[in-house]
Parts: C-alpha cells; structure tokens; sequence
C-alpha cells in the first residue's frame, strides 16, 4: 500500500506541474497550457506526459473503466490541444491531468474500502467458526 501511496504523491506532482503549477488572475495553469504552445511538438510533449500519468495508473492498479474514462479525457486534451489558439486556451480551461488523477485517487480509495469491507467479513467468519 505504501508503493500506491507514493506513486500516487510522484503523480499529484506531475499533475500540479502540468496543470495548476502558476495562477495570474484566479486562472490557474501550468506546463501543459505553456508547452503547449509550441506548434506540433508542444503538444505531443504534453501528450506524452498525459500519456504517463495513464500508464502509471495502470501500474497502480486503475480499473479498466477507470482507464478508459482516463484515455477518454486525455484523448479529448490531445485533439482539442492541438488547435491553434483555441486549444490552447482548452489546455488551460480542460485540465485533463487533474480529471485523471482525481479519477485515479477515487477508484483506488473505493476498491481500498471494498477491500476492507472483505477483510472485514472474513475475520467474522473466521471467528464464527
């Protein structure tokens, strides 16, 4: 459980870096709207790391509709991203990465309570027995 934790610390920071790492005027921003900027390879550098965040979900253990609403979300960033001007202003506004992370951190918080509730029961019935 501690490897979950902390590959889930390594990917709040990632998060925050791409997404919520500056604020001018309450709008907050990160690597993601700036990089971005930079026609073709901008976006496909984001993209990459978006990408990452999806596949150490994977590793940590995300549900297959959890990984798929993660792909549906980066997906919508990558291709709305790469218009000129306008996805740059959707890089800002969408925020895929934290939509995935927070997507992450609620399917393992509820398969941990699953779990619990499962340890739970089978120390019931062992003590019933």
């Amino acid at each position: 459980m501690l490897k979950k934790c902390d590959g889930v610390a390594k990917l709040r920071k990632l998060e925050q870096r791409l997404d919520r790492q500056f604020s001018i005027l309450g709008v907050q921003f990160g690597l993601d709207g700036i990089i971005g900027l930079v026609p073709v390879i901008g976006d496909v550098i984001t993209g990459a790391m978006g990408l990452y965040l999806i596949l150490e979900a994977r590793q940590l253990g995300a549900t297959r509709w959890t990984m798929a609403k993660m792909l549906l979300n980066w997906g919508i960033d990558v291709s709305f991203g790469a218009l000129p001007i306008v996805g740059d202003i959707f890089d800002i506004a969408f925020k895929s990465n934290t939509k995935n992370l927070r997507l992450l951190i609620a399917d393992l918080e509820k398969r941990a309570v699953e779990l619990r509730e499962v340890n739970r029961e089978q120390i019931r019935n062992a003590a019933a027995a």
